[in-house]
């Protein structure tokens, strides 16, 4: 046919790379399905609340029943956008379980941001059974550091 192909697997290489580990704060329960409130938010991965992307959701732990719930898996920021998966069916959860966002390596940590003063979820690299914190969490006073107050300002 005389024609080339060009392949860019970059997000499909890079989304795999990474996961967002969460921790399930509270189980809400609702009339049709239960609300999975999580600690990681949309400030964490924007992605599913800006243009509905779709990532699997996994236990940490590997169940031992075939069971399922229904949720709605959503963050702590109180916004309706704070959504990661709507009727989404998982195994039974509870409070302090933590939770696997998959393929969020693409562009989790890069749009990530501090929005309503969450400080972004530090990055571990793994390899093996060997890991590190390749970027930590800003403390709390760390990110109201960042803002600086100009002396014509000043009173």
């Amino acid at each position: 046919l005389d024609v080339q192909l060009i392949f860019e697997p970059g997000r499909l290489i890079a989304a795999n790379a990474g996961i967002l580990v969460t921790r399930v704060i509270y189980v809400k329960p609702g009339t049709n399905k239960d609300f999975l409130v999580l600690d990681a938010g949309m400030n964490d991965l924007i992605r599913p609340a800006m243009y509905g992307a779709h990532h699997d959701i996994k236990p940490v732990l590997a169940h031992t029943t075939d069971d399922t719930a229904r949720y709605d898996v959503v963050g702590p920021v109180c916004e309706t956008g704070d959504t990661f998966a709507k009727d989404r069916d998982l195994p039974p959860a509870k409070a302090g379980d933590l939770m696997a966002i998959m393929t969020a390596g693409a562009y989790g940590a890069v749009m990530s941001s501090a929005y309503n003063a969450r400080p972004p979820a530090p990055e571990v690299l793994v390899k093996g059974a060997q890991w590190a914190v390749v970027r930590p969490r800003l403390s709390e006073e760390a990110l109201i550091a960042q803002d600086r107050v100009p002396d014509w300002l000043k009173v």
